[in-house]
């Protein structure tokens, strides 16, 4: 049976699809080949796609509009935090300290969702509130998991707030390290005896769909137990990515309909 031709609405789907899962934020002649489009007609679409807010472009290259992300955000509060909760739930138990769910917003992450032990029922969870790049472990992960033409607007709060971003102590040098180990740590830049420990989660090879972070307090992140609670850390984020791209759960699941169970 032949295959159904493409309508317009799949051509745009397969764009915005394709602009979110390049490793780093593609041209045109790159989106039209990797869809099986005319550039011509690529273009056409892309147009719609960008003054409907749901690509940008940037120069010669396209990223995820904020309409994607407006949709991730909202979406996030049901069925990501219902996928990721039994992984929080577990993260806090092994390691005895709070674990959260992040997304990233415009210029900054949102915690999403929290399980927090009783004995550190004096650090709050900061469910609901917006966190910058320059003071938490886990805007610092995903930021980090970023293509680097994607992190100016996180690094705007910083510079507003006088944090340098240049030098071994800058902001660069934190999101060049993150990167490169795949961890965020922060030790007691926002509330001096609290540290965290955060990791980013990309079912894909595009952005990063949330970031899960450890939490506690200062003197209990220790150069001794900093591997174990790495390897805690990777474990979790590993399985929630596994979940993430299970077969019958979306690859992004914050575009899913809303899922039942506690959140």
């Amino acid at each position: 049976m032949p295959e159904a031709p493409r309508t317009a609405v799949d051509k745009a789907l397969d764009l915005v699809e394709a602009v979110a899962r390049a490793p780093q934020p593609p041209r045109l002649t790159d989106l039209a080949e990797e869809v099986g489009l005319h550039r011509a007609t690529a273009y056409r679409v892309l147009l719609d796609l960008v003054r409907r807010g749901w690509v940008l472009r940037a120069g010669d290259r396209y990223l995820p509009g904020t309409a994607v992300l407006r949709l991730s955000s909202s979406a996030a509060q049901n069925s990501l935090t219902a996928i990721a909760r039994p992984v929080l739930t577990e993260l806090s138990a092994r390691t005895g300290m709070m674990a959260n769910l992040q997304v990233l917003e415009d210029d900054r992450s949102r915690v999403i969702d929290a399980v927090r032990p009783e004995r550190l029922a004096m650090i709050t969870d900061l469910i609901g509130e917006g966190l910058p790049v320059h003071r938490f472990a886990g805007p610092l992960a995903l930021v980090a998991a970023l293509a680097p033409a994607a992190r100016a607007p996180y690094l705007r709060p910083a510079e507003a707030a006088g944090h340098p971003l240049e030098g071994p102590d800058g902001l660069l040098a934190d999101i060049a390290r993150a990167e490169r180990t795949g961890f965020a740590v922060e030790h007691g830049r926002n509330e001096q005896p609290v540290a965290s420990l955060g990791r980013a989660v990309s079912p894909t090879s595009g952005a990063p769909v949330c970031a899960v972070t450890v939490v506690g307090l200062d003197a209990e992140f220790t150069p001794s137990r900093l591997p174990a609670l790495r390897e805690h850390l990777r474990e979790a984020t590993d399985a929630l990515q596994a979940l993430l791209t299970a077969p019958g759960v979306s690859t992004s699941a914050t575009s899913s309909e809303p899922a039942n169970g506690p959140v």
